[in-house]
């Protein structure tokens, strides 16, 4: 995430970058230490999308202060 926006890893947490979920469950977290975008919990295709072939998980960045 930090290479895609071009940014050093410090300007992540300095920034306050968080993810944005809909739902309860995060499926998703940054990184600390790469800035990496990794899975926080398992995720179960068939509970999520049980009738549907392509199953999408949607996620907003948020980043604070000016880019």
């Amino acid at each position: 995430v930090a290479k895609d926006l071009g940014l050093p890893l410090s300007a992540l947490r300095d920034r306050g970058v968080r993810i944005i979920e809909r739902g309860r469950t995060q499926y998703f977290a940054l990184h600390g230490k790469t800035g990496h975008l990794v899975t926080s919990e398992r995720i179960d295709r068939e509970q999520l999308c049980e009738s549907v072939q392509q199953c999408v998980l949607r996620c907003e960045l948020i980043v604070e202060g000016e880019m």
